[in-house]
C-alpha cells in the first residue's frame, strides 16, 4: 500500500521576477578576502601613518593577502583558506610562513619620482642618523692619549710583524691581526716600532688614522643592532632602543678606540647574529636566492669571528643549536619530501660547516704567505715549517748527523718546545741543574752528540761516524758541560715520572746519562732509517738504565722554573706518544756538508693543525699565577653586576686615564632582564598548561623565538668562562652583554611596547624614560670612554659601587 503524500508549502512562487543571490542566505566573508583577491587597494597616501597604511594595505607576501596586526605587521592567523570546502571551514594559519622575527613584506612598486623613492626608504633614516652619531662617538678624541694603551703592546707589535713579514706566534687566530697590519700599512706604519707599554707614539707612528680604521667596526656595531631588531620583528620603539644601548655603552666604546681585536670581535659577532635572523625570515621560501644568500653569509661570518678570537666558537654554537631546532621541525614536517630534507641538511652542511672551516682555513693561508721570514715566534712551530722560512739557519743544517754534531732537539708533542738547561738548579728533589722544554731559541737551547762514558773520547780528528738507530749515547750541554742525567728521583710537577736533571761535566758523569736513541720514523725515508736525518727523522730517548722515555708534555714547572714546560722520564712505554719523539732541529758540524733546501718541505694542513694545538694549549696555560696579584684579572660572577672595572693604562694625575666598564643602567637592566625573561616564561609555561590562553600562536612564537635567541646567546658565552682555568678579565663579557640587551629590548618591547593595554602616550612616556636613562648615564660616564685628565679624586660621582677602583684611595 503506497502511502499518502504529504504537501510541503515553498510559498509563493512568482514566475514574473526572476530569483537573485538575495533570495538565499548570505555568506560573510572575512573582509581581507575580497580586499585582496578582488579589489585594487591605493598606495599609502603621504598624510596616512605607517600603522594606518599598513592595515589599508591588505597586499600580502608571497601565499597572499592578510591583515596586519597591532605591531603593523600581517596575523596569518587571520587569513582565510577555505581550501576547496564549504564557506563555514575554521580559518587556518597560512601555510610555509615564518612563525616569529619579521614576517616577509611585500615588495614595493618601482619609485617614479625623488620623493616616492625617499618615502619608501624613510626606514633606513634612524640606522643612517645612529651610525653617524656613532661616528662621532668612536672617533670623537681618538688620539687624545699619545701613549701605548693597555693591549696595543700586543696587537700593534703584531701588526708590526706582518708589515716586516717575521713569523710570531699567539694565542689568537690570525685574521684580526692581520686587520691590524692592513690598518698600519693602509696608515703609513713602516712596522718599525716595538710598541711597548706605556711608551709615547713617535712621529713616525700613525697611531691616530691606524686607531680610526679599527674603530670603524666599532661604528658598525651601531647599525648591525638597529637591523638585528628589525629582522627580530621588535617594534619601532624597541628598535630604538637597541641602538642606543649599543651606541652609548662605555664598554663597547672605550674597548672600540684602540688598536685592539675586540673591536672587530665583536664586529662579525653582531654581524653573525645579523645574517642568522636575515636566514630565518626567508625560511618562508627555502632554497632561494635570499634564502641561499643569508645561509651562506651566516656561515661566512662564523668564520669570520673564529678568526679573529676563538671565543667566536661561542656564536658558532648558538647557531648550531638553531640549526639543530629548525632541522628537527623539519623531519617532524610529514608534508615535506625526503628530497627537500636531504637537501636542507646538505645546505646546512655545506654553508654551516664547510664555508667556515675554508674561512677559517684561508686566514691561516694567508698568515702563512705573508709570514715568510723567520722571527720570535719561530720555535712554536714544527722544524720542518721553519726551515722554508727566509732567514733562518737551517739551510746550513747538515743531513746527517753524526757524534760531535751541536744541535737543539725540538719535541714534537703539538706546541712542544726546545731541551733547554740553565744554571738553575731544582728546589726540590735532586737539586740538581733544570731540565726543561723552551719556546724560543737560546744558546742554552745546544747540546753535543758524545759516545759513552766506556767508550773511547769523541776525536774531530777521527773518521765521522754517523748517529743511528739504537745507538746510545751521552747529550752535553753546551754552555755548562754537564750531562742530560736521570734517577728515580721524582718529577717535581708529574709525579709519576722520574727527574730529568743535568749532572757531572766533560770528565764526571755515571751510567744515569746513557740515553738509547730509538726512530720511528722518517717523513722523508719512512720507516726504514739508515741514517738520522736533521728535521725530518722522529726519535725516542730511552733512558738505558731506568727504561722510561725522555717527554715534555704541557706540565709547566712553577715560577722557580720560569714558567717553563718541565721535562721528565716516562716510565710508561707508550709508542704512539708524541710527547715522546724529538727531531734534530738546529745541526751544526763543520765536517759534514750543508743539506739540500728542497729536501725540507712542510705540507700546509700540517703547519695548520700544529700551530691551531699549539694556540689551544698555551691559552690554557694562561692560568692565575698564584705567586703574584694580577690586579686587572676579574672573575666571570663579576661581570654580570658590575663587581669590578678595569684601569687601561698609568692612573696618574699627569696621564690621561680609561677606564673599561660598561654603563650601569645597561649592564645591570640587561642582567635582570634574563631574570625576568626565565621567570616569564615559566610564568607562561604554568599557565599554558591550565589552559590560560595570554598569546595568539604567532605572538607565542615570536616570543619565544627572540627570547631563545638572547637567553641562549647569552648563556654560551657567559657560561664557559665559569669552568675555564685560565685567567679573565672584563672585557670578556662584551660580546657576551650584546645578548642581554636583545633581551632587554625584547622583554620591553613584549610587556609594553607591543601591548593592547597601554596607550600609545604610556609607551611614550615608557620610551622617554628608558632613552633619557640610557643618555643620561653614558654622559655621566662619558669620561671613562674619551678618558679623564688631571687627579681622577677631582672627578665626583665615578663609582657607583666601592668595588670599582676608579679613584686613589
Amino acid at each position: 500500500m503506497r502511502p499518502s503524500a504529504v504537501a510541503v508549502d515553498f510559498g509563493t512562487a512568482d514566475s514574473d521576477t526572476p530569483r537573485t543571490s538575495s533570495d538565499f542566505e548570505e555568506i560573510s566573508y572575512p573582509s581581507n578576502y575580497w580586499s585582496s583577491s578582488h579589489q585594487e587597494e591605493e598606495l599609502p597616501l603621504h598624510y596616512m601613518s605607517e600603522e594606518k597604511a599598513r592595515r589599508r594595505t591588505g597586499r600580502g607576501g608571497p601565499e597572499g593577502a592578510g591583515i596586519y596586526d597591532h605591531l603593523g605587521e600581517k596575523s596569518p592567523q587571520q587569513e582565510y583558506d577555505d581550501e576547496g570546502k564549504d564557506v563555514y571551514s575554521k580559518i587556518r594559519p597560512a601555510k610555509n610562513r615564518v612563525g616569529s622575527g619579521r614576517l616577509p613584506q611585500p615588495p614595493a612598486p618601482p619609485p617614479t619620482t625623488i620623493r616616492e623613492f625617499l618615502l619608501q626608504n624613510l626606514e633606513h633614516i634612524p640606522p643612517i642618523v645612529y651610525t653617524l652619531l656613532s661616528c662621532w662617538t668612536r672617533f670623537h678624541k681618538i688620539g687624545k692619549s699619545n701613549i701605548v694603551v693597555w693591549d696595543e703592546a700586543h696587537f700593534g707589535k703584531f701588526g708590526s710583524h706582518y708589515l716586516k713579514r717575521e713569523f710570531y706566534f699567539d694565542v689568537h687566530p690570525p685574521l684580526g691581526k692581520m686587520l691590524v697590519g692592513l690598518a698600519g700599512a693602509l696608515a703609513g706604519y713602516d712596522g718599525s716600532f716595538e710598541f711597548k707599554s706605556g711608551v709615547e707614539y713617535p712621529e713616525n707612528v700613525p697611531y691616530v688614522a691606524m686607531r680610526v680604521i679599527l674603530a670603524t667596526f666599532g661604528v658598525g656595531m651601531v647599525p648591525l643592532a638597529w637591523y638585528t631588531a628589525v629582522e627580530l620583528g621588535m617594534s619601532q620603539w624597541a628598535c630604538h632602543l637597541t641602538a642606543l644601548m649599543v651606541l652609548l655603552d662605555v664598554g663597547w666604546l672605550v674597548i672600540s678606540r684602540f688598536i685592539l681585536l675586540d673591536a672587530m670581535l665583536l664586529f662579525f659577532t653582531f654581524l653573525t647574529v645579523f645574517c642568522l635572523t636575515k636566514f630565518h625570515n626567508q625560511q618562508y621560501q627555502s632554497f632561494s636566492i635570499d634564502w641561499w644568500l643569508w645561509l651562506f653569509m651566516t656561515g661566512f661570518s662564523i668564520g669570520c669571528v673564529t678568526s679573529v678570537k676563538m671565543v667566536g666558537l661561542f656564536v658558532t654554537a648558538l647557531v648550531g643549536l638553531y640549526t639543530i631546532e629548525d632541522l628537527w621541525d623539519k623531519f617532524g614536517d610529514l608534508k615535506m619530501p625526503v628530497r627537500d630534507q636531504i637537501k636542507h641538511w646538505g645546505a646546512r652542511v655545506l654553508c654551516l660547516i664547510i664555508v667556515p672551516i675554508l674561512v677559517f682555513m684561508a686566514s691561516f693561508k694567508i698568515h702563512f704567505l705573508i709570514l715568510n721570514h723567520s722571527g720570535p715566534g719561530d720555535a712554536q712551530m714544527s722544524s720542518l715549517f721553519q726551515a722554508n722560512l727566509i732567514g733562518n739557519d737551517f739551510s746550513r743544517n747538515p743531513l746527517e748527523v753524526a757524534y760531535g754534531s751541536k744541535l737543539t732537539l725540538k719535541n714534537m708533542g703539538w706546541g712542544g718546545g726546545l731541551l733547554h738547561s740553565h744554571i738553575q738548579t731544582y728546589p726540590v728533589g735532586s737539586n740538581q741543574q733544570q731540565v726543561t722544554c723552551y719556546h724560543y731559541k737560546d744558546e742554552n737551547n745546544q747540546w753535543i752528540v758524545l759516545p759513552r762514558w766506556d767508550e773511547p773520547e769523541y776525536n774531530p780528528n777521527n773518521e765521522l761516524r754517523y748517529l743511528a738507530d739504537g745507538d746510545v749515547i751521552r747529550l752535553s750541554h753546551v754552555p755548562t758541560s754537564r750531562n742530560l742525567h736521570s734517577h728515580t728521583v721524582l718529577a717535581p710537577v708529574t709525579k709519576l715520572n722520574y727527574e730529568v736533571s743535568c749532572y757531572g761535566n766533560a770528565s764526571v758523569g755515571d751510567v744515569g746519562d746513557y740515553w738509547q736513541v730509538e726512530v720511528v720514523d722518517d717523513i722523508k725515508q719512512g720507516s726504514k732509517v739508515e741514517r738520522i736525518h736533521s728535521l725530518t727523522t722522529r726519535l725516542r730517548f730511552r733512558h738505558q738504565l731506568l727504561g722510561c722515555y725522555l717527554r715534555a708534555a704541557n706540565a709547566i714547572l712553577p715560577q722557580w722554573g720560569f714558567k717553563q714546560v718541565e721535562v721528565s722520564c716516562d716510565k710508561e712505554n707508550n709508542p704512539k706518544d708524541v710527547h715522546t719523539y724529538w727531531n734534530v732541529e738546529s745541526h751544526w758540524n763543520d765536517r759534514l756538508p750543508a743539506a739540500d733546501v728542497k729536501f725540507y718541505r712542510s705540507p700546509f694542513l700540517r703547519d695548520f693543525w700544529h700551530l691551531n694545538v699549539a694556540m689551544m694549549t698555551s691559552n690554557n696555560a694562561l692560568i692565575p699565577d698564584p705567586d703574584k696579584e694580577d690586579i686587572l684579572a676579574s672573575k666571570p660572577f663579576d661581570w654580570p653586576f658590575l663587581h669590578l672595572g678595569l684601569r687601561m693604562c698609568g692612573w696618574g694625575d699627569t696621564q690621561i686615564k680609561y677606564y673599561l666598564l660598561d654603563t650601569p643602567i645597561i649592564a645591570w637592566g640587561g642582567t635582570i632582564s634574563l631574570i625576568v625573561g626565565l621567570l616569564s616564561f615559566g610564568v607562561y609555561l604554568l599557565r599554558r598548561q591550565r589552559k590560560y590562553i595570554d598569546m595568539e600562536p604567532r605572538e607565542w612564537d615570536h616570543y619565544l623565538y627572540v627570547g631563545k635567541l638572547a637567553f641562549f646567546g647569552w648563556a654560551l658565552h657567559y657560561l664557559p668562562f665559569l669552568i675555564m682555568g685560565r685567567v679573565t678579565y672584563v672585557h670578556h663579557y662584551l660580546p657576551t652583554l650584546y645578548f642581554s640587551v636583545l633581551m632587554l629590548a625584547h622583554l620591553l618591547d613584549h610587556f609594553i611596547f607591543s601591548s593592547r593595554r597601554f596607550t600609545d602616550k604610556t609607551k611614550s612616556i615608557v620610551f622617554g624614560v628608558c632613552a633619557l636613562s640610557i643618555i643620561g648615564t653614558f654622559w655621566w660616564f662619558k669620561g671613562l670612554a674619551f678618558g679623564i685628565e688631571g687627579p681622577i679624586n677631582e672627578h665626583w660621582g665615578l663609582r657607583w659601587r666601592k668595588s670599582w677602583n676608579i679613584y686613589n684611595d
